[in-house]
């Protein structure tokens, strides 16, 4: 009887051990899950799609202003107010300058950083790593205003060094401004780019790095033909978080502009959209800048993707 017994019970302990229906646990994944869409929905969808709504209607206004105006509807008269606006025009020329700029230098600043810490001769890299990556702890707005105070020459030690050695310098002129301003965002975010990269490179094979050593490899050839192209994806990623963040470029020049005059109210799309909702009391124009800026970020960042990823099969 035990012996028949045994073999019913290691039965019905498999049947006890059977996975679980694949419809519970899709219906347990989606419980958890749903918080995040519905906060994803309220907080970004949601406010995108009223934005591209108030970008088909306009504010008009009858007889000599004493009735209040009407919103009636504008089609893409918005769109064509702010494609054919010089001043729009001019900041997008402007922040594709930026970018042009600040990419590749906040990329190779990056970079180096990482691979001085990766390296196998680096000291105290806790100290260094906490050292860069802390000025992405301050916000924008002070980041900004402390860099202000040194380009200000007034209150700049900065400049008054510059100028004892013979170098005076006007940081908030305006050949130098957008200069300035890239040198406030490589300073605030490089550290973060960092952290980045050096999870890529901590998650190479050190089998890699001991097989180049053995073949006579210098630190720097092991950087340039190992460490750097394995570390191809999260290049692509800060790259495009970089060029992103660049073409959305806000809190630096609002915080600089009342210390130059080389600052415009419409110096960036952002601020240009910024000005006509608060300042001009716009706010359909400026949903359709704001649309623009959006449409405008991702076919660059999709663009950039796109050509990332054809380059990449080719190499294969």
């Amino acid at each position: 009887m035990l012996q028949r017994e045994t073999p019913k019970a290691g039965a019905e302990a498999v049947g006890h051990a059977r996975p679980r229906h694949p419809r519970r646990s899709r219906t347990h994944v989606a419980v958890f899950v749903a918080p995040f869409f519905v906060v994803f929905a309220l907080f970004f969808l949601a406010p995108i799609g009223y934005a591209v709504y108030q970008s088909f209607f306009k504010l008009t206004s009858s007889g000599l202003g004493l009735t209040e105006p009407t919103l009636d509807f504008a089609g893409l008269d918005n769109y064509t107010a702010a494609l054919t606006s010089p001043a729009f025009l001019g900041s997008i020329g402007r922040v594709l300058l930026f970018s042009l700029i600040e990419v590749p230098v906040m990329v190779v600043c990056a970079l180096t950083l990482a691979l001085l810490l990766d390296s196998a001769r680096a000291r105290f890299r806790a100290f260094f790593r906490v050292s860069f990556f802390l000025p992405y702890g301050v916000p924008g707005v002070i980041a900004s205003l402390l860099w202000g105070f040194l380009y200000v020459p007034q209150t700049s030690p900065l400049v008054d060094a510059l100028a004892l050695v013979g170098l005076p310098h006007d940081f908030l002129g305006p050949g130098t401004i957008l200069l300035a301003i890239a040198n406030i965002s490589t300073w605030q975010f490089a550290g973060y780019n960092m952290l980045v990269l050096i999870a890529g490179l901590q998650a190479i094979p050190q089998e890699l790095y001991e097989a180049a050593r053995v073949d006579g490899a210098t630190e720097i050839r092991i950087a340039w033909h190992v460490k750097i192209p394995l570390v191809r994806a999260p290049l692509v990623l800060i790259t495009v978080f970089t060029l992103i963040g660049t073409l959305q470029l806000f809190v630096e020049p609002l915080v600089l502009k009342p210390l130059t005059t080389a600052i415009s109210s419409d110096y960036t799309p952002n601020l240009a959209a910024y000005n006509q909702a608060f300042a001009q009391s716009n706010i359909h124009l400026a949903s359709a800048e704001a649309t623009l800026i959006a449409i405008m970020s991702f076919v660059i960042s999709f663009g950039f993707l796109r050509l990332v990823n054809r380059k990449g099969k080719r190499a294969w």
